[in-house]
């Protein structure tokens, strides 16, 4: 596993470990985008070395097989030409060409490998680095969404808490008044009824008094009505 594979897993299992106890899920969000922008930056800047390096690899190999190729030309008109020992140390030349083209050739296929390996890890960063910016999107639509439903809860319960509070005072009070008023109801009707319902012995001795008045005329009146008839 190369080293930017693996700084990859690590900083992506510390960003899931993480948001599972962060309160704020989206500044720990944007403190793994910021450090992924850069860990991009700097992995696009390698990968440009390595794809100039492989590019200077590949000069060297194609020069290389050129000589290569060169030599045994005229290692061949050498030969034609009767100049057995020119043709040997241009022969001599072709074959250490051809031994620094096999070697140039054998780092830049690795380098090609490399580039690949770089340009995937590359592409799988980049999709890493969308999907957490996808993510934050998400936390901070969940977040707005939560604050939205505690600021609701806590209306409605600010509303049904005081409502029974409210309507439990407003009942009390109006029980209170109408105690009072049954209160001064029955005082009055007790008062009538002490008046004029005979219950008062200051009353009952008026009122024998008027009787026994009523009674002295009566009998006055009749003795009056026995004299004239006399006459």
């Amino acid at each position: 596993m190369s080293l930017i594979r693996r700084m990859r897993d690590i900083t992506v299992a510390t960003l899931n470990e993480h948001l599972e106890r962060s309160e704020d899920p989206v500044r720990l969000i944007d403190q793994y985008l910021a450090a992924q922008r850069e860990q991009l930056q700097q992995s696009e800047k390698l990968y440009q070395q390595c794809v100039s390096h492989a590019a200077s690899l590949r000069q060297q190999y194609l020069t290389a097989l050129e000589t290569k190729e060169k030599r045994e030309h005229q290692a061949l008109l050498a030969l034609k030409a009767g100049e057995e020992h020119i043709a040997r140390i241009v022969l001599q030349e072709k074959l250490q060409a051809e031994e620094k083209s096999e070697q140039y050739r054998g780092l830049y296929e690795q380098a090609k490998q490399s580039i690949l390996d770089l340009d995937e890890e590359l592409q799988q960063l980049k999709a890493d680095y969308k999907e957490v910016a996808e993510k934050r999107s998400y936390f901070l639509a969940r977040m707005e969404s939560a604050r939205l439903q505690q600021r609701l809860h806590a209306r409605s319960s600010v509303s049904q808490d005081a409502s029974p509070r409210m309507f439990g005072r407003l009942e009390e009070r109006v029980s209170d008044m109408e105690l009072h008023a049954r209160t001064l109801r029955d005082v009055r009707r007790m008062g009538r009824e002490s008046y004029y319902g005979g219950g008062n012995p200051a009353v009952d001795a008026e009122l024998e008094a008027l009787r026994n008045k009523l009674q002295q005329e009566g009998v006055s009146n009749h003795e009056q009505t026995i004299s004239i008839t006399k006459r």
